[in-house]
């Protein structure tokens, strides 16, 4: 905490005021946060039991399901529970906490999504050196990489507020500790710190969507050498990775890439970040991967026949 600082907590006034709407705001949130959860772990879970999903791509998407969770995670309790609360504070420890957490865990995703089109363009453009390029020890470097990356970015954002001097008020119109909301309660000048914001975040979003946009342009050309039958099974990998990619980088761009000032509809945005996202990545990967649906079925069928037979015998 910044010298002159009194500020011990901060107030966030939430989504809405109104009690009705929050009780369905409640249900809704829960019931997503839920549908994440056990959506992400049933990949992570699916993946560690079934031999058939050995191959980099599958690492790298258990990988990207775990940070969903964790970055759900973030979030999504203090808003379930603020929803049905009355005092809805949360501490100056745990305000930076939750703003790290959220850094950390999205940087990471950041980092890993460009992995995933590497992976990507290695398996389809060079299919007879990919498990030489991508072997295991690549594979844990890059996961070791993205979670570096992550970390160094959530510690810089971290580094631009918590030295800020908050004097009052400490009024947050948001949900969550987010960068720019923080910024405004600041009582000092914080137009240089909101550049190195959006240097740090909005043009880093931009750049990698762009590169990742180019990535993904090269491999559907480089699919026109392929059979119709590699084609199809392709394509539909790469969709699944460009929707998440679009889902993921479109809300940052729109959040970070501008000068220091809050939208309503910011708040609004961060819901589909946080909440909407991470429950939407795990549908969008199982249904597009016919190899994924399998071991899925095969997995958890099989696991659930056992004990039945037994009963039955």
């Amino acid at each position: 905490m910044g010298k002159g600082s009194n500020v011990t907590g901060f107030i966030l006034l939430g989504l809405t005021p109104d009690p009705d709407v929050q009780k369905v705001l409640f249900v809704l949130f829960l019931l997503s946060y839920t549908v994440t959860m056990v959506g992400n772990l049933l990949i992570v879970a699916t993946v560690i039991g079934s031999p058939s999903l050995g191959s980099p791509m599958y690492f790298f998407l258990t990988s990207l399901s775990l940070m969903d969770a964790l970055f759900s995670s973030a979030t999504s309790p203090k808003l379930i529970t603020d929803l049905l609360s009355e005092e809805t504070t949360i501490s100056f420890e745990a305000c930076m906490g939750q703003l790290f957490i959220v850094h950390l865990f999205g940087g990471v995703e950041v980092f890993l999504l460009v992995v995933m089109a590497y992976d990507r363009y290695v398996a389809i453009c060079k299919p007879l050196h990919y498990l030489t390029i991508v072997n295991r020890r690549v594979c844990v470097i890059f996961l070791v990489v993205a979670c570096a990356g992550g970390f160094a970015h959530s510690m810089g954002q971290l580094a631009f507020v918590y030295n800020l001097p908050f004097c009052g008020p400490n009024i947050i119109d948001h949900f969550i500790c987010e960068m720019y909301p923080l910024l405004e309660l600041a009582c000092t000048d914080t137009y240089v710190i909101g550049l190195t914001v959006v240097a740090n975040t909005g043009a880093i979003c931009t750049v990698v969507f762009t590169l990742l946009l180019i990535s993904y342009g090269v491999i559907l050309k480089h699919l026109k050498t392929h059979s119709q039958e590699g084609r199809r099974k392709a394509l539909s990998t790469c969709s699944s990775h460009i929707t998440v990619v679009v889902l993921f980088f479109v809300p940052c761009i729109f959040m970070y890439v501008r000068p220091v000032y809050n939208l309503p509809v910011d708040k609004f945005v961060n819901v589909f970040c946080t909440v909407i996202t991470p429950m939407l990545n795990p549908l969008i990967y199982t249904l597009r991967n016919s190899e994924m649906k399998r071991s899925m079925d095969k997995l958890w069928w099989e696991k659930f026949q056992c004990p039945v037979r037994k009963r039955l015998h």
